[in-house]
């Protein structure tokens, strides 16, 4: 196995890549704020898979953190991610610190309109203004290459797609499943923040999700309906505190009056538990009913080790 690369220098990270271009191999970017778990080992061996070399970018970035957000908690782990990263399959890592991602501070952000006005927009304003201006500099940095970005961050996903195309950016997005535990709870760096009671509680996102999924296959295609009943569940549950459950079109993230069969639909939840908050989401497509009465799932989901 070739020896991990470790780099901090932006020049060093752009140049590398560029050799490995002009090379003829091709380049996967996994870009994430470290912390690293098996969901993002599984968007490293996807990437792997695809792709001849593989750059995974470790940077916990703070323009995408709101006051009193947990930015100065992050679990920050770069030895344990560096070396997870070169398992799963990586070649390259990349871990910049603040001043190397913004040497001379920031008076340009990137925004994109609309998608980032709602759900987690509205609860943390800003938020996507900071990952929206990371990513694309991380993209500029990196140059031609296919990015890997996991699907349980459904909203980052969408927003990420649009501004990659408004801008030009020569890179093809890939959204790779979402990795949970057994019980049904999506793999996210800040579980590390749950206690066990916490941690107990919060498979009932995932429930929740089913919950409504469950909804359209019995016929119901009204959103208010469906976060009605999502909502329902998770206020009857103990230790949850609901931020909002909701149906909305996959792609645009707005809600219709109703969904007609063959919509995709997203379900997303997002809430508190203790003092952590978690999100989830799972795709649906709106069955016909003179054919099933059973909604198809979006193929990204997968349980850790299966």
């Amino acid at each position: 196995m070739p020896q991990l690369q470790q780099l901090t220098a932006v020049p060093a990270f752009s140049a590398a890549l560029e050799a490995h271009r002009a090379a003829g191999r091709t380049v996967g970017l996994v870009p994430t704020m470290g912390a690293l778990h098996a969901g993002h080992a599984s968007l490293v061996r996807r990437a792997a898979a695809e792709c001849d070399v593989v750059a995974v970018t470790i940077f916990v970035n703070p323009l995408q953190f709101g006051p009193g957000e947990d930015f100065g908690r992050y679990p920050r782990s770069l030895a344990a991610d560096t070396a997870l990263a070169g398992e799963a399959g990586a070649g390259l890592v990349f871990a910049p610190g603040v001043e190397d991602m913004y040497p001379q501070g920031v008076v340009t952000s990137v925004h994109v309109d609309g998608l980032t006005d709602v759900l987690e927009g509205a609860s943390r304003p800003g938020h996507f203004d900071g990952v929206a201006t990371v990513v694309a500099k991380l993209f500029a940095m990196a140059g031609r290459c296919r990015a890997y970005f996991g699907v349980k961050d459904y909203q980052q996903l969408a927003v990420i797609r649009r501004m990659a195309a408004d801008l030009s950016f020569p890179v093809d997005i890939v959204g790779c499943p979402t990795v949970r535990e057994p019980d049904g709870l999506a793999l996210s760096s800040r579980n590390a923040y749950l206690s066990p009671a916490d941690r107990r509680a919060a498979a009932v996102l995932y429930r929740a999700l089913e919950l409504g999924a469950s909804v359209i296959g019995a016929g119901e295609l009204v959103p208010p309906v469906l976060s009605a009943a999502m909502s329902a569940f998770l206020a009857d549950q103990p230790r949850v505190d609901v931020d909002y459950a909701v149906a909305v079109d996959a792609a645009h993230l707005v809600a219709p009056a109703a969904f007609d069969p063959g919509d995709e639909v997203r379900l997303l939840v997002a809430a508190w538990l203790g003092a952590t908050r978690l999100i989830d989401n799972l795709g649906v497509v709106v069955p016909d009913p003179a054919r099933t009465t059973t909604p198809s799932r979006k193929a990204d989901a997968s349980c850790a080790g299966a």
